[in-house]
């Protein structure tokens, strides 16, 4: 089922390079049929975004009221759910605001001996958007990972759109919302909730962030409104790496990477090990593992398609594949693993140790699940505090320094053939 590699083979890594590649490339039918929804929703704001509710979501909405939930019915949402499912949203919520409040970046400066002071001053964003998926799946969990660090950042306003197909709403993600402290939300779904938050309707205001997963549509939109307005990242099929030693469970193994491949057909699951009898061992729980799973036919489809088993000499050689894929989750379930933490260098986020399961990142660890994927953990990182907060040089320049400054940034410009900006200068010379 899983595709198997030996790092001693050659052409091994144009080979993994091969199982890498899952773009699903540009759709040009899809990016056509976004650009007809922004166009629609910028010309026709709210008008649009019924249109398209009755359209995509099957939901016979007369007005924009039907489309805002109101106080009541947020609360309500949140005193239906089960209890016990309650619970656990606050606890994972207060362990992701107990871990986003140690990213808060901090207005600083300094002053020189002339007295001119530099530094950064570092505010919040006036205005957020979160979409929340409401397809095939809802995702409570990432309502709380795109909320809670806005509202640490210090985030004046949340807005969140979710769709609601056929006018019917899911009550755990409108209770994480309520936990999460969401100001309004909108049943809006799909490229028309991307261009309204970006653009601004009579009813819903324009914001200055979107963040927060979708579909193929979703993130169309996202790329052609980037500029207008702040996107979080394009975010791919989700992936995650185990390097294994024999000091690991098969059986763990095999189901974290279950747990990875049963997201979709699309999700990467792949296992690094220099031993070839725990590749052997891995195979054998995978088949006796998977049939009692319900997602078994998605989890069977994605592991043939998009799964791999790689083995190499030594944990050496798998911190080296793993640096070379720069995956979403990387897992290291080893003898000493915290000794191969410092040899990574791509990664969206590091899981050490046996007992330390993407599953848990996914909803309570604490630290954010949102993660760079498809390599890009190679320049990105992971969804946070610092997300939502912009930072403003301060440059307050004494006489002295003036004086001083204005020299080189005269030479300079006239380096450049920038007259002004040379007199500009200079004229910083006079007392």
């Amino acid at each position: 089922m899983l595709q198997r590699f030996d790092y001693s083979d050659p052409g091994f890594y144009a080979e993994l390079d091969k199982l890498l590649r899952r773009e699903a490339g540009y759709d040009e039918a899809v990016g056509q049929a976004v650009e007809a929804i922004i166009a629609g929703v910028r010309n026709r704001g709210d008008q649009a975004l019924i249109e398209y509710t009755r359209q995509f979501d099957r939901y016979p909405v007369s007005g924009m009221e039907a489309l805002q939930l109101d106080a009541q019915t947020i609360a309500d949402s949140h005193d239906r759910l089960d209890d016990g499912l309650k619970a656990c949203l606050k606890s994972a919520a207060g362990r992701i605001r107990a871990f986003h409040q140690q990213e808060m970046l901090h207005s600083w400066s300094y002053t020189e001996p002339d007295g001119t002071k530099l530094g950064q001053i570092v505010s919040a964003m006036d205005r957020v958007g979160v979409y929340v998926p409401g397809g095939k799946a809802a995702y409570p969990s990432s309502v709380l990972m795109t909320v809670i660090p806005a509202r640490v950042a210090g985030v004046n306003e949340i807005i969140m759109t979710a769709p609601a197909p056929g006018g019917e709403i899911n009550d755990a993600v409108i209770a994480a919302a309520y936990i999460a402290g969401v100001d309004r939300i909108y049943t809006i779904g799909g490229a028309q909730a991307v261009a309204a938050m970006a653009y601004g309707t009579e009813t819903v205001p324009r914001v200055d962030k979107i963040v927060g997963p979708g579909n193929t549509w979703v993130a169309t939109a996202k790329k052609m409104v980037f500029g207008d307005v702040g996107i979080d990242m394009i975010a791919g099929p989700s992936e995650v790496v185990v390097i294994c030693d024999d000091s690991a469970n098969p059986d763990w193994v095999a189901m974290d990477l279950f747990a990875q491949a049963e997201h979709d057909e699309l999700a990467q699951s792949i296992a690094i090990t220099p031993s070839k009898s725990m590749a052997d061992r891995i195979m054998h729980s995978i088949d006796r593992l998977l049939e009692p799973l319900q997602r078994r036919d998605i989890i069977r489809n994605s592991l043939a398609a998009n799964g791999g088993l790689v083995v190499v000499d030594d944990l050496a050689q798998a911190v080296e594949v793993a640096n070379r894929i720069a995956p979403e989750h990387l897992e290291l379930m080893v003898e000493n693993a915290p000794d191969l933490v410092g040899g990574i260098k791509h990664a969206g986020a590091i899981f050490v140790g046996k007992y330390s399961a993407e599953a848990l990142g996914d909803y309570c660890a604490g630290p954010n699940h949102v993660l760079p994927t498809s390599g890009t953990a190679r320049f990105s990182s992971p969804l946070g505090v610092y997300d939502f907060q912009k930072r403003s040089s301060l440059i307050q320049v004494s006489g002295q320094g003036a004086r001083q400054m204005a020299v080189t940034a005269a030479a300079l410009a006239r380096s450049e053939g920038l007259t002004a900006h040379e007199q500009s200068a200079r004229y910083r010379l006079e007392p």
